[in-house]
């Protein structure tokens, strides 16, 4: 086939279509677990993170809450994928053998978010969030005039596990979008300096996102064994959390996020309707399983 326009304008819509259609059919799981929020800048401030209080009965004047101001930073990030064809492929009609590549790079754009936002559970038992403490930590700092240290986490030194609430409107990651990933190419060697100097046509694509530890109160770390004891403590923790006030704040996980060390150990707590011994088990169903292959 020769390298002229008409030729590479056929060839962009086979690498196109390619990459449009790995891209929607692939799945990915990251906005079950982070806030979805659309970027304008270079970074967000989430100076919100942290504040909570409750609806009150409206008795004299309003209350104004004032709660902690914090200076939670994400900065946006570049990331890209290139993939070429020798102009020799093009021109004996091999071309076709390139288009997996493309295929890939679809469902690598889509599964990209999961990438960068899963291990962040695993990494948040040492990265800092919002309230200068680990996310997962013994002593996050609750209350505004009497301080109390909180845990979200049980320590040990198996493979971790997380139990996440994901049914609010803020979710415990975040996912920041700055500009979506887009295919672009350059395949004209009339135009091209790459192209012309190295023969090579190119295709490629990238974007500007970031993600980051969001809510503490919303996920519960354990390094622990998975097993219905340490399930049952991690779960009524979570249900214990209050705000700075001092109110409840009404968390209920429903979402259990293992890796693939932890699968056998998670269905058992999970989807067995009975224990080895017969009895009943009351974890059955209790939250829903992921199974996260990012975490391996």
């Amino acid at each position: 086939m020769d390298v002229n326009a008409q030729n590479l304008s056929i060839l962009n819509t086979a690498v196109s279509t390619a990459f449009n259609s790995a891209f929607e059919g692939a799945e990915s799981q990251y906005t079950r677990i982070a806030t979805v929020v659309p970027s304008k800048t270079a970074a967000n401030t989430y100076a919100w993170l942290g504040n909570s209080s409750h609806i009150r009965e409206w008795l004299g004047e309003r209350v104004i809450n004032r709660l902690k101001q914090h200076d939670f930073t994400l900065k946006n990030k570049k990331f890209e994928k290139t993939e070429g064809i020798p102009r020799d492929a093009v021109d004996d009609d091999q071309y076709g053998a390139y288009m997996p590549l493309f295929a890939q790079m679809g469902q690598d754009a889509k599964e990209f978010p999961d990438l960068l936002t899963f291990p962040l559970l695993k990494n948040g038992f040492t990265e800092l969030c919002y309230d200068g403490q680990p996310f997962f930590d013994t002593d996050h700092p609750v209350g505004t005039k009497t301080v109390t240290s909180v845990s979200n986490m049980q320590a040990g030194s198996g493979d971790p596990w997380f139990l996440l609430c994901t049914k609010r409107h803020i979710k415990p990651l975040i996912w920041q979008n700055r500009r979506d990933f887009k295919l672009v190419m350059k395949t004209n060697p009339e135009t091209s300096d790459h192209v012309f100097m190295t023969d090579d046509l190119l295709w490629g694509v990238d974007g500007r996102c970031n993600a980051g530890l969001g809510l503490w109160q919303l996920a519960f770390g354990s390094k622990a064994e998975l097993n219905g004891t340490n399930f049952s403590a991690a779960r009524t923790a979570m249900m214990k959390l209050k705000n700075d006030a001092g109110s409840p704040l009404g968390v209920i996980p429903d979402l259990l996020v293992v890796g693939p060390d932890n699968v056998t150990k998670a269905e058992v707590l999970l989807e067995a309707m009975n224990k080895a011994n017969g009895e009943s088990n009351t974890n059955y169903k209790k939250v829903e399983l992921m199974v996260c292959p990012w975490l391996a």
